[in-house]
């Protein structure tokens, strides 16, 4: 292994202009930092001095702003764009990524010229190496993605990898890709250039300089305290790092910033016995989890580890950034595999393991745009490691946002408001975040989802469908159902099947949209976003109107298709309105515009209190009635005709359906077939104990009442459960059983219990999933005998429709012979 001699470094690569500059512009003693006089005023304020917000200032002076400051609570560049790895690369897997890496590059490439001050700027190439097929099947996807937008990149072999770089072992590679104009850079001074070109453009920067709180008056930012003093301001732009959460819980209006910080660990190298040149390749090893780049002659190695380390989980803050504490047990997987790649490393010496704090989002993207609550907080932020790559770019649109009010490009992958307020949760992010950090390497194929953080949000009918073996996907934190499982299908083997070719779901699907084409079905939809607008007069009818590009002064009860348009002419929203009354009308839009929808609305919609806008996305189940058969289904559940000569194409209508009043009917469907949709109303109203099961709800239960039917139990022979026998899962003890009987339908034994989730460390409880009970193998233990279980949540019902189905099938072979 490496003989770990361990020597604290400190370099400074700022050029003495540079520091000069520093000195004059930034107050650097502590002494002259508590004289300073902040303006009273600017147009813009910015938080952070790392390469974000020094980037968003030198955009924002380049198109024209002169009136803006710029905040730092340490020194410029000193909190985690300094611990930069410096590696520029275009190499993403969203278009819109590759474009901001793409401008970040040329961008530092000229920044030397425009400033003087040395970057560190070096275009040394990136080589991403595959080990396996799979791997070298998504490099190709990302290989013609970045040729389309012109970037240079080609496919390459394991011998073109070691021409490229000399003391690579390519020996278990496959394939690789060279993207030859990617570089690296020293992101700090990269930083101060930004810095230094805003404040030639008149932008004042201020470092040492806390901002406190953000004031708003009627969801407006109207200024900032910091330690040193108030300054009004219309736009504030928080590029915080770190802390870009904390600062943003503590404004009068809680702007919801979902974000947190793990751990991120490299090694610094003294140089190899034969240095690497400074144009030798950057190499990204996605399927051994590390990086290495040259660094001074040596290397600089690092990668994103299977078991992150999360921090800062009780908003600690810090002036500056520090080297964090060395944890080499953590780093040992990596190192390992920097070895198997790099064996001639094996007696280099090392002078520093580097342990920084790294933001990453709830799906490893970055966040920008304006908060959907407070007018004018516009945030950049959560960089996913990749902060260097998508500084320019991504300071380049956040400007053109707040002077011409929407970015160049569609940002909308990124926009802050693809998030709700369940993602900003402590315990959430601490959970997705342990996920989101190793996803950065794994490799994603299409259709995959986060496992964590899951049931955020889930239909009245969730239950049912899970008990009929619906297999979810999450969309906005809403749990929705990709397919559902045969009985006789490996429920395993399809949740871990990954591939770029032809899933193993496919022939799932073609038999559910078989039915739906050749009889009838109904989907559950209740996550679309769901408004009302309602008025005492005309205002309702004349905001709209001016909203939307289609016209909505229809008779009441039609339904209108209408796009929400920005000033560009560009979608905002893709939407159905339906007119429930001369000054009422019922709004349905796509899951994840349920934010964004409704900060546009709110934006655009006078303040006037005879007009209401009310979320009532939470008020309504709703369901897809599709295929031929539909028809017939809701006229027989209705006692009504359902013809298109009683009721006509994108029409709507309040009527009886079954036992039930009052739902919505229209004549309208998702998916492009024939059919209708049902809004059926969710009764409630506040009884003892609601709030308590809203905490359950949200927390989730430690304990889970289950039905288990005993599988190879005879009855004649074996000794019957009668109650308090244990049950175990995989194994493990869970609970015990309550009651027990025979169900002569089943031909079985039926057993009641609840079942717990112990942990294996501690024993303690913990919280007990639909999830953790599906997907165990259980036994109930009859007298120190045990007899293998089948366990359903819900519903018994179910069991009696199934065993039906199966004699009915059996019935029919017989008759069939």
């Amino acid at each position: 292994m490496f003989h770990r001699f361990l020597s604290i470094i400190r370099r400074q690569r700022t050029s003495p202009r540079c520091q000069n500059w520093c000195l004059a512009r930034s107050s650097a003693s502590a002494a002259e930092a508590h004289s300073v006089t902040l303006p009273a005023q600017a147009q813009v304020v910015i938080c952070g001095g790392g390469i974000m917000g020094t980037s968003v200032a030198y955009h924002l002076s380049r198109m024209g702003w002169k009136d803006i400051v710029l905040l730092e609570q340490g020194r410029l560049a000193a909190g985690s764009t300094r611990f930069c790895a410096g590696i520029l690369s275009t190499a993403r897997h969203l278009t819109i990524e590759q474009k901001m890496a793409d401008y970040s590059n040329k961008l530092y490439e000229q920044l030397e010229q425009e400033t003087g001050i040395q970057t560190g700027y070096i275009r040394t190439g990136s080589v991403f190496l595959a080990q396996t097929q799979d791997r070298l099947i998504s490099l190709k996807r990302i290989n013609s993605r970045l040729n389309v937008i012109g970037i240079p990149s080609e496919i390459i072999s394991p011998k073109k990898v070691a021409e490229l770089h000399p003391f690579l072992n390519v020996h278990d590679l496959v394939g690789a890709m060279h993207v030859p104009e990617d570089a690296v850079v020293s992101s700090a001074d990269v930083a101060l250039a930004l810095a230094s070109a805003a404040s030639q453009n008149g932008v004042q920067i201020y470092d040492r300089t806390s901002v406190l709180h953000v004031m708003v008056k009627k969801g407006q930012v109207t200024g900032v305290e910091t330690d040193k003093g108030q300054i009004e301001c219309q736009y504030f732009v928080n590029c915080a790092g770190q802390w870009a959460y904390e600062l943003g819980l503590s404004n009068e209006e809680p702007v919801s910033i979902p974000l947190h910080a793990c751990e991120h660990f490299y090694l610094l190298t003294r140089p190899l016995e034969t240095p690497l040149q400074n144009n030798t390749p950057t190499i990204v090893d996605p399927d051994g989890r590390i990086y290495i780049r040259n660094w001074q002659g040596g290397i600089l190695s690092g990668g994103f580890e299977k078991n992150p380390k999360p921090i800062f989980t009780e908003g600690k803050n810090q002036l500056e950034i520090q080297n964090l504490q060395e944890d080499w047990d953590h780093f040992e997987p990596l190192l390992s595999s920097l070895l198997r790649r790099m064996p001639e490393l094996e007696m280099l010496e090392i002078l520093k393991l580097v342990n920084c704090p790294e933001t990453f989002t709830p799906d490893m993207r970055c966040i920008m745009g304006e908060s959907p609550v407070v007018r004018g907080y516009f945030v950049l932020a959560g960089m996913n490691s990749a902060g260097l790559s998508f500084g320019g770019g991504a300071g380049k649109y956040l400007a053109e946002w707040i002077v011409h009010g929407y970015p160049s490009e569609n940002v909308w992958e990124l926009d802050l408001k693809r998030f709700g307020a369940l993602q900003s949760s402590r315990t959430f992010l601490r959970h997705r975040v342990m996920e989101v950090m190793p996803l950065i390497y794994d490799l994603k194929v299409p259709r995959w989802d986060f496992q964590t953080g899951r049931q955020l949000r889930t239909s009245p009918l969730y239950d049912r469908l899970d008990a009929q073996g619906a297999r979810w996907m999450e969309k906005h934190g809403f749990e929705r159902p990709k397919y559902f499982v045969p009985p006789d299908k490996d429920l395993l083997a399809l949740e871990q099947s990954k591939t770029f070719y032809k899933p193993d779901w496919f022939d799932i699907v073609e038999s559910e949209v078989k039915c739906c084409k050749e009889a009838v079905c109904v989907i559950d939809m209740s996550s679309f976003t769901k408004f009302e607008i309602t008025s005492t007069g005309d205002q309702a009818l004349e905001v709209l109107q001016f909203l939307f590009s289609n016209d909505l002064d229809v008779p009441v009860g039609h339904i209108v298709h209408t796009g929400m348009l920005n000033e560009a002419g560009g979608y905002e929203n893709d939407c159905s309105i339906a007119r429930l009354s001369k000054r009422s009308f019922f709004m349905i839009s796509p899951t994840d515009q349920q934010v964004h929808c409704w900060a546009w609305l709110r934006k655009h919609m006078p303040e006037d209190s005879s007009l209401v806008l009310e979320d009532v996305t939470w008020k309504y189940t709703a369901l897809n009635l599709i295929g031929p058969r539909a028809v017939d289904v809701l006229s027989e559940l209705s006692y009504a005709p359902m013809t298109p000569d009683h009721f006509p194409t994108l029409f709507c209508k309040e009527m009886s359906v079954g036992y039930a009043n009052g739902i919505r009917v229209m004549s309208m469907t998702h998916t492009g077939e024939p059919g209708f949709m049902l809004y059926i109303p969710i009764e409630g109203m506040d009884f003892m104990g609601q709030d308590a099961l809203l905490q359950q709800k949200q927390n989730g239960v430690y304990r889970r009442f289950t039905l288990f039917i005993l599988e190879d139990h005879d009855t004649d022979l074996d000794l019957w459960p009668w109650w308090g026998e244990p049950i175990y899962r995989n194994g493990q003890y869970v609970g015990q059983t309550t009651s027990s009987a025979y169900s002569y339908t089943l031909e079985r034994h039926v057993c009641l219990g609840f079942v717990h989730n112990f942990s294996e460390d501690t024993g303690e409880e913990q919280v007990v999933t639909a999830d953790f009970v599906n997907r165990g193998e259980y036994e109930i233990d009859i007298a120190g005998c045990r007899f293998q279980a089948k366990a359903k949540l819900y519903p018994v019902a179910s069991f009696f429709t199934h065993k039906r189905r199966k004699d009915d099938v059996e019935l029919s072979d017989l008759h069939g012979k």
